[in-house]
């Protein structure tokens, strides 16, 4: 399969769009990505700005030039074992604290056993530690808490946990997916009423995850 369109049927599956509809957001019709895989060889298939508008959808970064390497995670060597470590930025989630910008600085690292992060399947340079605020998801997430993010896991799987940017907020939430129909937003603390979203507020949702949250470090302070 052709490169380009290799990268943009692994986007369709982490973001949990069909081609019909990742066509109709980026082009105003359903059929780009069809005519693309159906163009003939020698023929223009897509051009600058059709790749743009695409890749804006997908959550696809537009680039040419020299090629540039994955993120890669400083490591260290502690009496013999080998860890990586992950980027923590200054962020609190589900307290409208804002958007991450995972492009900028962190304000720390920390260490995890190498070992133990490949047996987890994360990927250092993919991940990154912020804090949350709130009680929404207790008891499984307390307020101060600690969590991971794994950046790769953008496509939902109902019943799991992810980091998602709402509006000017980035909010934890478990989702609930009713294919088709809705998504529901969770909190684990039943004080708290699940939020339902349907049409285009459901695709904002699918359009803006951030991450699954895939560990959780307790602060006991």
């Amino acid at each position: 399969m052709d490169p380009i369109l290799s990268e943009i049927e692994k986007a369709l599956e982490n973001k949990g769009l069909s081609a019909a509809a990742a066509s109709k957001m980026a082009a105003g019709h359903y059929s780009l990505i069809k005519n693309m895989k159906a163009s003939k060889a020698g023929g223009k298939r897509y051009s600058v700005e059709t790749l743009e508008k695409l890749g804006e959808v997908l959550g696809l970064e537009f680039y040419f030039g020299p090629p540039r390497g994955a993120t890669q995670a400083p490591t260290a060597l502690i009496d013999g074992t080998e860890f990586d470590t992950i980027r923590r930025f200054d962020v609190s989630a589900a307290a409208g604290d804002g958007m991450i910008n995972p492009e900028g600085e962190p304000i720390d690292h920390l260490a995890f056993s190498k070992t133990w992060l490949a047996s987890q399947g994360i990927s250092p340079g993919d991940s990154m530690l912020i804090t949350v605020r709130g009680d929404s998801m207790e008891p499984s997430i307390y307020h101060g808490d600690l969590v991971m993010i794994d950046r790769r896991k953008t496509h939902i799987r109902s019943g799991k946990i992810y980091a998602f940017n709402d509006g000017d907020a980035l909010r934890i939430k478990r989702i609930e997916v009713i294919p088709d129909t809705a998504l529901i937003l969770r909190s684990d603390n039943p004080k708290h009423a699940p939020d339902h979203r349907v049409g285009d507020a459901m695709n904002h949702v699918s359009q803006n995850i951030l991450g699954q949250i895939v560990w959780s470090g307790h602060n006991w302070g």
